[in-house]
């Protein structure tokens, strides 16, 4: 039990320090090229993915106890046996999700990666315009800043939780 712990801290630990050297790197990258100063494009990449990666912490905790309480109450176990009955699972698919003890293993779908992405965003959005505007005193960049790069680091966001999503889904079935 304290090994598991330790490897789930370890685990998310690695996630989060990830996801903020790729932000960091992005974010410059993005601000340099709204800003064309690399004084405050190094400014709004240090300072913003700092307040973003606290953000991203409780935005994948939040994910994380949906997740758990949407197994936990059945409602994924339901629709997995009533689309199996209706024979739109293929046979590998009812296999993967209904033999290992009651829960799924299956990769999220694309409905709840879309989701979890979209709320990300806007989130991401909020951040990006309130550190932007405290550095650069200016709306108009703020805003573009704002915009631009959350759309730029949905993306990489994206990528990054579906490597992170296989990597678990891999470890569960090496445990199995």
């Amino acid at each position: 039990m304290v090994v598991n712990l330790a490897r789930s801290v370890r685990s998310l630990a690695l996630k989060i320090a990830s996801y903020g050297v790729m932000h960091l790197v992005v974010a410059m990258l993005v601000a340099f090229a709204i800003t064309r100063d690399w004084r405050l494009a190094l400014a709004i990449g240090v300072v913003e993915p700092f307040f973003q990666t606290i953000a991203y912490s409780f935005h994948d905790r939040v994910w994380h106890r949906i997740e758990r309480r949407r197994m936990g109450s059945n409602i994924e176990e339901t629709a997995e046996a009533f689309t199996a009955r209706l024979d739109v699972m293929n046979a590998e698919e009812q296999s993967r999700t209904h033999g290992h003890h009651g829960h799924s293993h299956a990769l999220p779908s694309f409905r709840k990666i879309a989701v979890k992405t979209v709320t990300y965003g806007v989130m991401h959005f909020v951040v990006a315009v309130t550190v932007a505007f405290a550095i650069t005193q200016n709306w108009r960049i703020a805003l573009t800043v704002g915009v631009i790069e959350p759309l730029v680091q949905m993306v990489f966001f994206a990528v990054h939780d579906r490597i992170w999503a296989v990597r678990e889904a891999r470890r569960a079935l090496q445990a199995a």
